[in-house]
C-alpha cells in the first residue's frame, strides 16, 4: 500500500517542498509542532515591531497536521511515531526539522527561563515579548548577529530602552566588513540602542545580565539572540548519519535512501548555510526529484539580505567574503552623509563578496553575477560595479 511522503516540519523548506508535491498530485503529509499555520519567521521582527499582524506572514497554505510532535523514526517499518500517540506510515520521509536556538551556558537559566527572559525564535516567542514590551522598558538583547540586530530595532521602534550586548568585535560580524557594521551601528545608535561589543555576558541576576568584567546592565527585559544550530535529534535517535547537521548527497537523501532532509537541519558538502535561499533551492530540487526528474544539489550561493523598515528605514546586502585576500582588487564607493556604503571584492575575473548598505540599487546585477560564478567583462572597469546596474 502506499502511504506517500511524510514531511516533519512546517517551515520554509517543509512548506515549500509539500507546495509542489501537493500541486504535482503526489500524496504528502505535513506534521508541525507549532499550532500555527507555517508562517515566514524572517518577518518576525518585523511582527514584534508592530507593522505586521501574525497573519500576514502566514505562508501560502499547505495541508498541515498542526500542533503534532514527532518523537521517533522507525525505520524498519517506515514509521513515524509522534507524541499524541498515533504513527504515520511513510515511503520516504523528509526532516525539515529546521534549528533551535542556541541557548549559552549562562549563570541565571536552568531548564526554564527566568520570567522576562525570551528567545526569539518563533511565533510563541514573538507573541510572548509584543506582550511584555512597553514604552520606556529597559531591554538587553544578548547578540549581535541578524536576529540580534533586527530584535534590537524592533523593539527600539516599540519605544523599549535597548541595549545590544555583543560577545564579537562588529554587528553581523559574519555578513559584514568592519565599515559596513560601524554604518550599521550608527543607525541603531540613532533609534537610541545602546551597543557593547566585545563584552561576553556571564550570567542572569532576574532579568540583570552580568558581564565577565562583573559590570551589571538593569534591564526588565531580555531577550536571547545568539544563534541558532540544527535540530537533529530526530535523525541521531534514528542513527543517520548526523555530523554538525543531517548528512545529505546530491540528491538530498541521508544515510538511509528512504530519507531526505532539507533546510536548516541539514548539512551538504560539509556545510550547513541555516539561510531561507539555501532551503528553499533543496526544496526545489527535493521536489523534482520525488517527482521522478533528474535534478541534483550541488549548493547556494547565498545572498543575505535585511530590510530595517519604518523610521529612518535602512536596507543592506552581503555576499559571498567581503574580506579581501591579498592580490585582490577591491571597489568601495561610502556616503556618510547618506549612510550608504558599497564594496565589492574581485579575485581574478570572478565577483568573491560584497556589501552594500543603504543603497540596494547595483545588488540585482552583482548578485546575478556572483551566484552564477559568472566571469565579468573585461570592458567593464571595475568603478562601474557599483553604479546602479552593476555596471552589467
Amino acid at each position: 500500500m502506499a502511504h506517500g511522503t511524510v514531511v516533519i516540519g512546517g517551515g520554509t523548506a517543509g512548506t515549500r517542498l509539500a507546495r509542489q508535491l501537493v500541486t504535482g498530485g503526489m500524496p504528502v503529509t505535513v506534521l508541525g509542532e507549532e499550532p500555527h499555520a507555517p508562517y515566514n519567521r524572517l518577518l518576525l521582527a518585523e511582527v514584534l515591531a508592530g507593522r505586521y499582524g501574525p497573519e500576514v506572514i502566514a505562508l501560502p497554505t499547505v495541508p498541515v497536521r498542526r500542533g503534532v510532535r514527532a518523537t521517533a523514526v522507525d525505520r524498519e517499518r517506515r514509521l513515524v511515531h509522534c507524541a499524541d500517540g498515533t504513527s504515520v506510515p511513510y515511503d520516504r520521509l523528509v526532516l525539515a526539522t529546521g534549528s533551535n536556538p542556541v541557548l549559552p551556558p549562562l549563570r541565571g537559566i536552568g531548564r526554564e527561563f527566568p520570567e522576562g527572559v525570551h528567545p526569539f525564535r518563533t511565533l510563541d516567542d514573538c507573541a510572548a515579548l509584543s506582550a511584555a514590551v512597553r514604552p520606556g522598558i529597559r531591554a538587553v538583547v544578548v547578540g549581535g548577529g541578524l536576529l540580534g540586530v533586527s530584535a534590537a530595532r524592533a523593539l527600539a521602534e516599540r519605544g523599549a530602552k535597548v541595549v545590544l550586548a555583543q560577545q564579537g568585535e562588529h554587528l553581523m560580524e559574519r555578513q559584514l566588513d568592519v565599515s559596513a557594521s560601524e554604518l550599521l551601528r550608527t543607525h541603531l545608535e540613532g533609534m537610541g540602542v545602546e551597543i557593547h561589543t566585545e563584552c561576553r555576558v556571564r550570567g542572569l541576576r532576574g532579568t540583570d545580565v552580568e558581564l565577565a568584567d562583573g559590570y551589571v546592565l538593569d534591564a526588565e527585559l531580555v531577550v536571547l539572540a545568539c544563534g541558532v544550530r540544527p535540530r537533529v535529534g530526530l535523525a541521531q535517535d534514528a542513527g543517520l548519519d548526523v555530523r554538525t547537521g543531517i548528512v545529505v548527497d546530491d540528491e538530498l537523501r541521508t544515510s538511509d535512501p528512504y530519507i531526505h532532509a532539507v533546510g536548516d537541519c541539514a548539512e551538504h558538502e560539509g556545510r550547513v548555510y541555516g539561510l531561507a535561499g539555501p532551503a528553499l533551492e533543496q526544496a526545489d530540487v527535493l521536489a523534482a526529484r520525488l517527482s521522478g526528474k533528474a535534478a541534483r544539489y550541488t549548493g547556494t550561493r547565498a545572498l543575505t539580505r535585511l530590510t530595517l523598515s519604518g523610521a529612518g528605514a535602512l536596507d543592506l546586502a552581503a555576499f559571498g567574503d567581503p574580506t579581501p585576500q591579498p592580490g585582490d582588487d577591491v571597489v568601495q564607493l561610502a556616503d556618510a552623509t547618506r549612510g550608504a556604503y558599497r564594496k565589492v571584492v574581485v579575485r581574478g575575473d570572478r565577483l568573491v563578496g560584497g556589501v552594500l548598505l543603504g543603497d540596494l540599487a547595483a545588488v540585482g546585477a552583482l548578485a546575478r553575477a556572483w551566484e552564477g560564478d559568472e566571469a565579468l567583462p573585461e570592458t567593464v572597469p571595475l568603478l562601474h560595479l557599483l553604479t546602479n546596474d552593476g555596471g552589467l
